[in-house]
């Protein structure tokens, strides 16, 4: 198995990105705001989609993912203080605003988001280490 690492500048690499991050475990302690370095960080629990060594449940892999540009963050519909609340991640969207610049939205099931208006989209996920076997696939309903 090799370590993912894969960086966006556009919307369509973000689409890359959030593919590999659905059904991430973030603890709501594992995600915070550089105000001095401008960046946005999380560090999640992702599930191995593309794991070449299917098993029952599935891998699970340590994973980073921070954005650069960051001016301002807003979250919703999760308490901020609750360091250890979990957030299960379904996807990561980019919205442009002006020129470059526009709005990052990274939501959460139950309706949970947090979102990030940058200058300009530049995200970097990166594996951190060993992946181990997930309690449980994740389920999605069929539309």
């Amino acid at each position: 198995m090799t370590d993912l690492k894969l960086i966006a500048l556009d919307d369509e690499d973000l689409q890359v990105i959030s593919a590999h991050v659905q059904d991430a475990v973030v603890r709501v302690g594992d995600m915070g705001y550089a105000r001095g370095d401008r960046r946005f960080a999380v560090l999640m629990n992702r599930f191995d989609w593309e794991s070449d060594k299917p098993r029952a449940k599935g891998l699970r892999k340590r994973a980073a993912l921070h954005f650069d540009s960051v001016q301002a963050v807003r979250s919703a519909g999760f308490d901020t203080n609750a360091h250890d609340g979990v957030l299960e991640l379904l996807a990561v969207t980019f919205e442009p605003t002006d020129g470059p610049a526009g709005i990052v939205e990274l939501s959460f099931a139950g309706g949970a988001s947090v979102r990030l208006s940058v200058e300009c989209l530049e995200a970097r996920l990166a594996d951190l280490g060993a992946a181990w076997a997930a309690k449980q696939k994740p389920q999605h309903a069929l539309d």
